[in-house]
């Protein structure tokens, strides 16, 4: 993950549990673990009217995996949130697959809100969540919702998993009386485009500072490269934040749905850092898929559908400041923002609900995921990181289909890091055991730097110990992340450490390890998090950087 690098975290260990070394690469002292998981492909069938197609069959359909055919192992018809008791095969047929859901219950949904606090004007986002609270009587009894919400630096909990609609609409009320950060999107902007008035202005000889600056119009110039530098990094945290939150909430049962709140992620970067001007012919900053495919990625492996729904934040700051006069057709720049949640949605399955769609967003989800088809299917994964196509046919003519569009075979080392990211994000993550932290008085060194003497207690419940050249050994992995009050965050370093002892750490005991950490730059607030990957334990801690 890139965020905000305005922090350098450098550490030193000094450990009381046997000896231990701190290595790039430390040897693996573990087997292999095995991961089985269905995918689950969730099908919405419409016909030429857009009318919902039911009591199709399995033989129905045809699904692809990289362009060639699997079988489908498990199918389930839902309507109008029951599950449909399969057809008796016909005699001599062959016999439809397992289904994944009890016949003729109820299959309930999940829905993840995901809160953008930092693009989003305050104003338009609570326009957006009173909708939501107003709505919440479409929740059926099986269905249950869990908000969180993101303010740049930190993912909070607003509500875990819920059904009660007082506690949701509480819960929302909360949500509302939250800084919203959209207006210091828009002063960053109105900042950029008084940089390019500024470096385009006539000198003396005729000649606009920005040939001097830029030797062709195939590269960015020096302000728009900072600006595009800046808005990519902050798109970039902004998808950390929806992947963690998933992350965070990735086993309800049933139906799984994240509404995307968002508004200012442009789908091109770089386009919108021009206004719609042919962008440059060189790729300088990342943007588009690159930026969003992470969190496409994250929500076909975990079964998640995403919602996104328009909250007017900085692209209608551009707008206004592009024309004055009223119009019905939407601005270059909120036509680069709805391209980020159109690709969402059409990426995992879902929906963009953009323009006055916003207003009823949970309505419309919610009846839009009460019929599909489910269907299953168990690949031979080989945690290689790689993206596979999925592709669903209906065999019937005229009939049109919607479904997520691949699936990530996620490598273990990617996995882990997901899982360590999403704990500094939230700061804690749930299931996490926590982690006794005692922060000594900083030291002042050289180059601006500032070192702060730590004393961590890491429970012996997250060692995973086995027998190594005639001691006990086991490994783990350190990690830091820090942050300022404004919600710049740092990269993530990783120390990993190789333990050993003639014994076990002492159960329902602590290991006490002292470190000092350096940070270059302001920082606020100091996480840490200690992870054993062979039994997926955490253990973090948060903590508030004392002055210096």
């Amino acid at each position: 993950m890139k965020m905000f690098h305005r922090f350098l975290l450098i550490s030193s260990l000094f450990l009381a549990w046997g000896t231990a070394q701190a290595q790039e690469e430390p040897p693996s002292i573990y087997g292999e673990s095995i991961d089985v998981r269905v995918v689950n492909v969730e099908v919405v069938v419409t016909d030429g009217s857009g009318n919902r197609v039911t009591d199709l069959r399995p033989e129905d359909f045809l699904l692809k995996v990289d362009g060639k055919e699997v079988p489908i192992e498990y199918f389930t018809e839902v309507r109008s949130g029951q599950a449909v008791p399969a057809t008796p095969a016909a005699p001599g047929a062959e016999a439809a697959p397992a289904t994944s859901v009890e016949p003729g219950g109820a299959v309930g949904t999940s829905y993840l809100v995901f809160i953008d606090d930092f693009f989003p004007i305050e104003l338009r986002r609570n326009e957006v969540l009173r909708a939501l609270q107003k709505d919440l009587a479409q929740l059926r009894p099986e269905d249950r919702m869990a908000i969180v919400a993101w303010d740049g630096g930190k993912v909070s909990v607003v509500s875990n998993w819920s059904s009660s609609q007082s506690q949701l609409s509480r819960a929302l009320d909360v949500a509302m009386g939250r800084k919203a950060r959209g207006l210091d999107r828009g002063t960053e902007h109105r900042s950029f485009r008084n940089d390019i008035s500024f470096s385009t202005q006539n000198v003396g000889d005729e000649t606009p500072l920005s040939l001097i600056s830029r030797i062709d119009s195939a590269s960015l110039s020096g302000p728009e490269v900072a600006y595009a530098d800046m808005l990519s990094r902050q798109i970039e945290g902004a998808v950390s934040a929806a992947v963690s939150a998933m992350r965070g909430f990735a086993a309800p049962s049933g139906r799984k749905v994240m509404l995307l709140l968002s508004g200012g992620w442009p789908y091109s970067v770089t386009s919108y850092v021009r206004g719609g001007a042919i962008p440059p012919l060189s790729r300088e900053v990342p943007d588009g898929e690159e930026l969003l495919r992470p969190l496409a990625n994250t929500a076909n492996l975990l079964g998640y559908t995403i919602y996104p729904v328009d909250v007017p934040g900085i692209e209608t700051v551009v707008a206004s400041a592009e024309t004055t006069a009223p119009t019905t057709v939407n601005s270059f720049p909120e036509q680069e923002v709805e391209g980020s949640l159109r690709f969402l949605a059409r990426e995992t399955g879902g929906t963009a609900l953009v323009n006055s769609n916003r207003i009823v967003a949970l309505a419309k989800t919610s009846s839009d995921v009460s019929s599909y088809y489910w269907l299953g299917i168990t690949p031979a994964w080989q945690r290689d990181d790689q993206r596979h196509k999925v592709k669903v046919e209906v065999r019937r003519p005229g009939l049109e289909v919607r479904s997520r569009t691949g699936f990530l075979d996620l490598s273990k080392k990617a996995e882990v890091s997901m899982a360590v990211e999403s704990a500094l994000l939230f700061g804690g993550f749930p299931g996490t055991a926590p982690l006794p932290l005692k922060l000594g008085t900083p030291v002042r060194k050289r180059r601006g730097t500032v070192e702060i003497p730590m004393t961590l207690g890491i429970p012996a419940s997250l060692f995973t110990t086995v027998p190594h050249e005639g001691q006990m050994a086991a490994q783990l992995e350190l990690r830091f992340a820090a942050s300022d009050n404004e919600g710049n965050s740092s990269d993530l370093p990783v120390i990993p450490l190789t333990f050993a002892g003639e014994k076990p750490p002492a159960e329902g005991g602590f290991v006490r390890y002292e470190t000092k950490v350096t940070l270059r730059g302001k920082a606020d607030n100091l996480v840490v998090a200690v992870y054993d990957p062979v039994s997926g334990r955490m253990a973090t801690a948060e903590a508030r950087v004392p002055t210096r």
